[in-house]
């Protein structure tokens, strides 16, 4: 399938960072090993480089230890990792006041998200206080605020949860719908950095304009954070919580930024335990490999991909692209989609539809994706592309698709 050219659009940025991205892909064991198959589910959790691989396999083997109140050479090199990863993520956050902000690792985003509800809100609010959500979001970016809710309703302070507004043909923020909504009683707003079902970036830098300088702000970048570049500065946000498995680190590495700006200072409850150490010097790694690489051109090839698969989408009448429907052209002066296209067939079942495609070598996810209850009731078929995905795996995932009718 043949994109036409349009200068400063799709084809350009695909063949401007062509030979960058066979670089990259190379340095992927596990997709370099299965050439025949084509992973397209990097929004669940990404493929890891080579170089975080050695990273694990070094300190598993020279370094190994729990952190803190060791006094041996190993137990002191851990202890530096750990402090060491919480200076690197503040780095790679573009964090303008580091000695202003804090790092706690967690297990993943969702973990963070319920730190923050359970051990943080609470102290912030007062009865009549209105906290703003993202009903249409991942259920993990809506679940944990509701229960706090429920939770202080209980000690008897009433908390208003606010639903964060939408524009009914995008999926994106309502910004100037919520900027009317936001008033002098809105204390805290939720937010995700790029939607994991429609793909949007959904202009998170206007969120601080809509709802005013006092009111804390909450992001989920759990789709954004390894996959575009992510600014502390540029936000304005209060918290920036992601996972390190979605960034091309190990699993179980999550990560709470808190800026002490608004409310008290953030700080987990409870005993902290050992860390994830290995997760935390896989985090490392990934994040000096994610800036060696580049963050915006990773960006522009995911991007690119992605408008080059809506682009072929539209003209298959069985499908339906969810989200903005004014993106879908590959030369759309609309911003397109981060990397994430999430369809339906008008006659197969999403789950069969997942299943067939892996008949032909297609990694993809096929459920609901846990999205929130103002959110798709219906299944569908995400592809979420990473640095690692080609040209040719698009193309070829289109050839299949049309051949289903």
């Amino acid at each position: 399938m043949t994109v036409p050219r349009t200068d400063g659009q799709v084809p350009v940025a695909i063949e401007e960072l062509a030979e960058w991205q066979r670089a990259l892909r190379a340095q992927f064991p596990i997709i370099t090993a299965h050439p025949e198959l084509a992973y397209l589910d990097s929004a669940a959790t990404a493929q890891k480089p080579q170089a975080v691989l050695d990273a694990v396999h070094t300190y598993l083997t020279t370094t190994n230890a729990n952190a803190g109140r060791g006094t041996y050479t190993w137990a002191n090199r851990t202890t530096a990792l750990v402090e060491e990863a919480r200076d690197r993520v503040k780095l790679f956050l573009g964090d303008p006041a580091p000695g202003r902000s804090t790092v706690h690792f967690t297990s993943g985003t969702t973990e963070g998200l319920r730190g923050v509800a359970r051990d943080w809100l609470p102290w912030l609010l007062t009865d009549g206080d209105e906290i703003v959500v993202p009903v249409a979001d991942h259920e993990a970016n809506i679940a944990p605020w509701l229960e706090t809710q429920r939770e202080l309703a209980g000690q008897g302070v009433h908390i208003r949860v606010r639903p964060m507004p939408y524009q009914a043909a995008s999926g994106d923020y309502d910004h100037t719908a919520l900027a009317e909504l936001a008033g002098p009683r809105t204390r805290f707003v939720a937010v995700s950095h790029v939607h994991h079902v429609y793909g949007a970036d959904m202009n998170v830098h206007r969120i601080r304009r809509a709802v005013g300088p006092d009111a804390v702000i909450c992001l989920d970048a759990a789709q954004s954070v390894g996959h575009l570049p992510v600014s502390v500065a540029d936000l304005d946000v209060d918290f920036v919580l992601f996972s390190g498995h979605k960034a091309m680190a190990l699993p179980g590495t999550g990560v709470v930024w808190a800026r002490r700006a608004r409310g008290p200072e953030f700080a987990p409850g409870g005993w902290a335990g050992t860390p994830n150490t290995v997760g935390i010097a896989s985090l490392t790694a990934a994040l000096d490999w994610l800036d060696a690489a580049g963050t915006d051109r990773i960006e522009r090839w995911t991007v690119a991909l992605a408008a080059r698969l809506t682009e072929g989408l539209r003209g298959l009448d069985a499908y339906e692209v969810l989200g903005c429907q004014a993106s879908l052209a590959a030369d759309s002066p609309v911003q397109r989609r981060q990397g994430i296209v999430t369809l339906r067939h008008h006659a197969i079942d999403s789950s069969d539809l997942g299943f067939i495609l892996f008949s032909h070598g297609f990694m993809v996810r096929s459920d609901q994706h846990c999205q929130g209850g103002a959110g798709e009731k219906t299944g569908s078929v995400r592809v979420s592309l990473h640095v690692h995905n080609t040209v040719e795996e698009v193309d070829r995932l289109l050839t299949v698709l049309a051949s289903l009718g």
